[in-house]
């Protein structure tokens, strides 16, 4: 009798008080001591060679672009810096609790291409998946950590309304439809990151004065982490150089 009663105390601190516990131990974060990161993403080497996408398989496709379309990955830009490079606070910030955005992030099927290329959302936040095109795609995310779906989206239909109910870096994307359309979906449990575009710089603002573990994730060149130390106040810089592989 005596050990079912332990079983159950067990039981009930396992199933309602832990979970209560972790909620009241993360604290919102405090702005008035925060800081920021800032940085550039280099390259090193010799670019790789652009792969072109042929698109003949479906005419709308094609007839979309009047001049020749390249893949994404493993793209540098003229500056010698990387886009498509997502930057991300990977440990540091569970401390602390960050409201879910009401705002959904939107990923476009545009010219029979993903845009973004690379996008970043929060756990629990809404994921809107929206057609441009006059032509039928099939959206299909492959986690691992997430549950994984497959559904068509054929001309003018409703957006597609998603969420990821655990962080993943990265959910890779592809159209079952059109086998070079590719995105990458990192998910996180805080809002800090960003995704390199033309210039290859990045900013995370609004970081709690503490210490972080920053990295670096792209398609091609691998991934990179650094520590970081943010001060109230102040802009922190972290660069990172990816080379030719």
């Amino acid at each position: 009798m005596a050990e079912n009663r332990i079983l159950w105390l067990v039981t009930l601190v396992t199933f309602y008080v832990a979970p209560f516990a972790l909620t009241l131990a993360a604290a919102p974060a405090d702005q008035t001591v925060a800081g920021e990161i800032a940085g550039k993403v280099a390259f090193e080497g010799a670019p790789p060679k652009a792969t072109p996408i042929v698109m003949a398989k479906d005419p709308v496709c094609s007839a979309s672009h009047d001049e020749p379309v390249y893949a994404e990955d493993g793209a540098v830009n003229s500056n010698g810096t990387l886009p498509n490079v997502f930057i991300y606070v990977k440990e540091g910030a569970e401390k602390y609790n960050f409201p879910v955005p009401n705002t959904p992030v939107t990923l476009d099927q545009r010219g029979c291409m993903y845009r973004p290329h690379v996008l970043g959302i929060i756990t629990g936040q809404e994921l809107r998946i929206v057609s441009s095109d006059p032509t039928t795609h099939n959206i299909h995310p492959q986690p691992k950590d997430n549950r994984e779906w497959n559904q068509s989206q054929p001309p003018g239909a409703a957006a597609l309304l998603k969420k990821f109910a655990r962080p993943e870096i990265m959910i890779p994307v592809k159209c079952n439809q059109h086998p070079w359309m590719h995105a990458y979906i990192g998910v996180t449990r805080n809002p800090f990151y960003a995704v390199t575009g033309n210039e290859g710089t990045f900013v995370l603002k609004g970081l709690p004065s503490g210490e972080y573990t920053l990295a670096a994730w792209t398609a091609t060149f691998g991934t990179q982490e650094q520590k970081v130390t943010i001060k109230p106040g102040e802009s922190t810089t972290a660069n990172f150089t990816f080379k030719a592989q």
